[in-house]
């Protein structure tokens, strides 16, 4: 292979395990003739400086190694480069949405073995006015919660901290009056939330997005419409199996460019972290970025 690889990673991700490991790690990348150096993060922001940084210094490959939360910064330092390496995960973070949807394992071995393999493929990203994602986007009073679950819960429950976080704010949650304009789509009206999803695996639903594909330039977006306590938990049960899409109460439909307005101020979710607040203009960027993917698809965690 002979080539040289910039190993960016979140030292508190997974309880440390990527302390624990990195010594493991780097030895089976340098038997694989991978010469690997590292970065240890140590701040939020930190992941994008240091992939700006390994771009300029035209590493063959960067390997982000956490959640998404790593990977989404570490996309954002590359995705307005017009060089821009293969991009190789490792996912030891809390939520690893993205590494789920490549079939990427959580077992460290495994996940380097896929990028000395060195089989890649171009995968679509977002952007969001000066911004970018590889997930999802989200907005409206529900997207909101996830910034009131402390962080020791989310690791222990996961996104059943949400859920349940849901199901006891609920009632006093207020609908937002958006309007959604998307090639012959327009929509006005009040939502509880919506969603812009770049792939299939999206807040530990696997079939968030059914149709999503990484590889068609299209978003899947998804529409809640104003409801009650029974309704949600009905629409939340049909999103477990994917037959959601299909429900009076949601909106599905799938576009390359999508315009979205608030009529109060309303955050932004990119990737599960705060991305500033409405308008916004999303734009798929089709196969912008070379990832290292399980080739068969098979991968579990």
């Amino acid at each position: 292979m002979g080539k040289r690889a910039r190993l960016i990673y979140n030292p508190t991700s997974g309880r440390e395990e990527m302390k624990r490991k990195l010594p493991d790690i780097l030895q089976y990348l340098e038997e694989h003739d991978v010469e690997t150096s590292t970065h240890a993060t140590t701040s939020e922001g930190d992941a994008k400086l240091a992939a700006e940084k390994a771009v300029e210094r035209e590493y063959d490959i960067i390997i982000a190694a956490g959640g998404d939360g790593t990977i989404n910064e570490v996309v954002n330092g590359m995705a307005e480069k017009s060089f821009r390496p293969q991009l190789g995960i490792i996912p030891v973070g809390t939520t690893n949405d993205f590494a789920r949807a490549l079939g990427i394992p959580k077992y460290w071995k495994k996940a380097c073995e896929i990028i000395v393999n060195e089989h890649c493929s171009a995968l679509d990203i977002g952007r969001v006015n000066d911004k970018y994602f590889i997930n999802i986007a989200g907005g409206g009073s529900m997207t909101e919660l996830t910034y009131e679950v402390p962080s020791r819960l989310k690791t222990m429950l996961g996104q059943l901290a949400y859920y349940m976080k849901g199901l006891e704010l609920l009632p006093r949650i207020k609908p937002t009056a958006l309007k959604v304009h998307a090639n012959e789509h327009f929509y006005e009206g009040e939502f509880m939330l919506f969603l812009i999803s770049n792939s299939n695996s999206v807040g530990g639903f696997e079939k968030l997005a059914p149709q999503a594909d990484l590889q068609d330039g299209l978003f899947d977006v998804i529409l809640l419409k104003k409801c009650n306590l029974a309704e949600f938990i009905r629409v939340v049960t049909l999103a477990l199996r994917g037959e959601h899409i299909h429900d009076d109460l949601v909106i599905h439909f799938q576009a390359d460019e999508v315009d979205v307005q608030a009529s109060k101020l309303t955050q932004l979710n990119l990737d599960g972290e705060y991305g500033g607040t409405l308008p916004c203009h999303f734009k798929n960027l089709r196969e912008h970025i070379e990832f290292f993917v399980d080739p068969s698809g098979k991968s579990k965690y």
